[in-house]
């Protein structure tokens, strides 16, 4: 029995017994010393989790030639997120063309980045039998797609998946990359955690609707990263407007200020509101692409040039 259960036991004995005015003051004591012992307990064992849970993780390592890694993410599918890690990667190159930029797309189940990217075909290997990116835009890009056929399901478990994963990831040439954007599966399951653990990441951008149910689970995408240490740079709320492209009216169809609002609660800076924007098709995507400087295109394009100059902004600087 610890020393402070006798205290309490004996305190509560003297409060029974009526052993005059000092048995309250002792049951006082000892309920005080014992909160004190509960408390200092309570963090050595906090501690000491922390130490075994943190046993056997892989350590962080760089990707070679890569300087900054940026992880698109969103708590649900189909809010966009590929579309803007495409357009993000674009507007960095577009607001600094001295900067060589990458796309990485870790969404093995839902590849997209070769549909959005225009880009089909197998990598080619190094003479260090590396993987090397296939190039469009001036982007390089890897992705899952371009090692199985476009229409083939992939049924595999948790452990395949994370070895492709560990593949993409360190079987790759990218030569020097300034970014490389990396386009995360939805959710905040295995491929999360494995890519935050085993690569250091210069800060994450959370994608979502204004829609409430989008923004609840981009909530916990949030607050995963920030478990896991990982700079959270701020949202980007998508499909936030649709302009009508003959009279130019603004329509809010999925509401309008859901994710600045999901922002201040979570203490974060919302880094633009992107526009709806049709990507369905390699073709739409590619005229998108080819004219950032087109009157047409130029208040979504705007969005994204907006959101680049924010990630750098955003960005530490890294270590010497």
């Amino acid at each position: 029995m610890g020393t402070w259960r006798r205290l309490l036991l004996f305190g509560r004995v003297s409060l029974r017994g009526g052993c005059g005015a000092a048995a309250p003051s002792l049951g006082r004591r000892a309920l005080s010393c014992g909160r004190q012992l509960l408390g200092a307990e309570g963090e050595a064992l906090k501690q000491r989790r922390t130490q075994i849970m943190s046993r056997g993780l892989p350590k962080q390592k760089p990707i070679e030639g890569v300087r900054e890694v940026i992880v698109v993410a969103s708590g649900k599918g189909g809010v966009g997120k590929s579309t803007t890690a495409v357009n993000l990667a674009l507007a960095l190159a577009a607001n600094d063309s001295s900067k060589a930029v990458g796309l990485l797309d870790v969404d093995v189940y839902g590849p997209s980045i070769p549909k959005m990217m225009n880009l089909k075909g197998n990598p080619e290997l190094s003479p260090n039998n590396l993987m090397r990116p296939l190039l469009n835009y001036g982007i390089a890009c890897m992705s899952m797609g371009f090692l199985v056929e476009e229409t083939a399901p992939l049924v595999w478990r948790g452990l395949m998946v994370m070895s492709a994963v560990e593949k993409l990831l360190r079987q790759v040439d990218w030569g020097q990359l300034d970014y490389l954007v990396v386009d995360m599966p939805p959710g905040t399951g295995d491929v999360q955690l494995s890519v935050s653990q085993n690569i250091p990441i210069s800060g994450a951008v959370i994608v979502s609707t204004p829609q409430d149910i989008a923004l609840t689970d981009a909530r916990k995408g949030a607050e995963m990263f920030r478990k896991v240490h990982v700079p959270v740079l701020g949202l980007v709320q998508n499909m936030s407007v649709f302009q009508c492209p003959k009279c130019e009216h603004k329509t809010h169809i999925f509401g309008a200020d859901g994710a600045r609002k999901l922002a201040q609660t979570l203490d974060l800076d919302v880094l633009a509101a992107a526009a709806a924007v049709c990507v369905h098709s390699s073709g739409v995507i590619q005229r998108l692409l080819e004219t950032w400087n087109n009157e047409c295109v130029l208040f979504q394009a705007r969005a994204y040039l907006h959101i680049a100059s924010e990630v750098v902004r955003r960005l530490q600087p890294p270590p010497e």
